[in-house]
């Protein structure tokens, strides 16, 4: 489940460097839990050509995170804004509830 959600991550941030029949193939696999046979029939190629498609296009994704780190770097910052959330929330004065309220706003 954590590479599932990884990979997922992983083609959020870095999905448009791939071609459209990796976007599809690797979708369907990891989004729709389809086997490779049943990818192999919605696409029109062979179980093995579905393989080598999710491995080029992990392998794409990978690369790419090695060198730019940018979904590494939204992980942390959003387990450091949960952190003073719930740090902030924890004080009782009015000033602060403004400041909450922007974070839960925040799309992270």
């Amino acid at each position: 489940m954590a590479k599932d959600y990884q990979v997922g991550l992983l083609l959020d941030f870095y999905g448009s460097l791939l071609t459209d029949r990796q976007k599809d193939v690797i979708s369907l696999y990891y989004e729709e839990d389809l086997s490779l046979a049943e990818i192999a029939d919605e696409v029109g190629i062979t179980r093995q050509g579905v393989r080598d498609a999710i491995k080029k296009a992990e392998s794409i994704l990978t690369e790419t995170e090695e060198k730019l780190g940018l979904a590494k770097r939204f992980k942390i910052l959003s387990e450091k804004v949960d952190i003073i959330k719930d740090k902030l929330s924890t004080v009782e004065d009015e000033k602060i509830k403004p400041v909450i309220k922007m974070i839960d706003e925040l799309e992270i």
